[in-house]
């Protein structure tokens, strides 16, 4: 079985900090590799793979600004379809833009959805609807009208994920700062318990970051350190007491909350999108209404098991389960069994 996988070039395969969908493509890739599956990942040049490596685009357009964002988008994905003939499957990640050559090749088209940025961009998706296959990160996250062969979790490696059983005396923040990600939430909630926080991630929105997130930042009680890569990450989440995940849309896949529970800890969260696929109140974490309602409920991440968080990550959103639900998804595109086999 020859795949291609095509990924985006705005960050490095895997990402040195943020990067969620350059993230899953790698784990994808290695998942598949050491299964013995044939894989070429279409990435930047930059990018690390135990696969085959093809890239057009030198670097991650994101950390080279000299590189023009959609001139190398484009040609990237030219560079995966003109070598279509080549696979036996081309498995999408670059969103509706990766699947829109599908009809110009004879080789079957898989995209994985890892969400709509708007509803925009919906036409996209039906237009090509039966004819490129689509898999669903979360059984939220679907359109309504579009056929999907199966909804696959994302999943990580725990083994490359530092487990704690000991509750730290800090909260964590771990994502994009900006308003849909709740960061303002995580600051109230924090604030009002009295309890540290320490905010990781990068400022997708400047001035939100400037009104509603800097003012709060006093380098004791509220602490913000930017990016950060898989060591820090590791050593943040394991050292925490809990993850505040206080998001305020619809999330397709909160790839911080399986990061968190493989370290062992308690994730904080709103009902939102996939939250309540991810999150089992009590279990591995607690599911509140608002920022008030997570500061009054720390007391309760104490009864929280921690082993329990990384088990419940292990037995659903692991790398072996992630790449099973593909090998099936890729199986039954290439024997004509294309009907979807969720079972939810």
């Amino acid at each position: 079985m020859k795949i291609a996988l095509l990924g985006p070039v705005c960050w490095r395969t895997p990402p040195r900090h943020y990067g969620p969908w350059e993230q899953v493509v790698s784990n994808i890739a290695e998942g598949l590799v050491a299964r013995g599956v044939d894989v070429t990942l279409f990435a930047s040049g930059d990018s690390e793979t135990a696969g085959k490596l093809e890239w057009i685009c030198p670097g991650a357009v994101y950390d080279h600004p000299e590189l023009e964002n959609k001139v190398y988008e484009y040609l990237h994905i030219a560079h995966c379809y003109e070598r279509a003939r080549e696979f036996d499957l081309i498995h999408n990640h670059y969103d509706y833009m990766g699947h829109v050559w599908a009809r110009l090749v004879p080789t079957p088209v898989l995209t994985t959805i890892h969400g709509f940025s708007s509803p925009r961009i919906h036409p996209a998706y039906r237009e090509y609807n039966g004819y490129v296959k689509y898999v669903s990160i979360s059984d939220a996250d679907r359109l309504e009208g579009l056929d999907y062969m199966a909804t696959v979790y994302n999943g990580i490696d725990p083994a490359r994920f530092t487990f704690s059983d000991r509750p730290g005396d800090y909260l964590v923040f771990l994502g994009r700062i900006s308003a849909e990600k709740g960061t303002h939430l995580a600051i109230e909630a924090a604030r009002q318990s009295g309890m540290k926080l320490i905010i990781a991630g990068i400022i997708q929105d400047q001035p939100y970051f400037d009104t509603l997130v800097q003012p709060f930042v006093d380098g004791k009680q509220i602490e913000y350190i930017g990016p950060i890569g898989p060591d820090a990450r590791n050593e943040l989440l394991s050292n925490a007491y809990a993850l505040l995940h206080l998001i305020t849309f619809r999330e397709p896949f909160g790839l911080t909350m399986i990061e968190a529970g493989a370290c062992g800890l308690p994730v904080i969260a709103t009902p939102l999108g996939s939250v309540p696929e991810i999150i089992k109140d009590g279990l591995n974490g607690l599911i509140v209404p608002d920022a008030a309602a997570a500061a009054a409920r720390l007391p309760d991440i104490l009864k929280i098991d921690r082993a329990a968080c990384r088990r419940h990550v292990e037995q659903y959103f692991s790398l072996d389960a992630m790449i099973d639900g593909y090998l099936n998804v890729y199986k039954r595109i290439l024997t004509g069994k294309e009907q979807d086999s969720s079972i939810r």
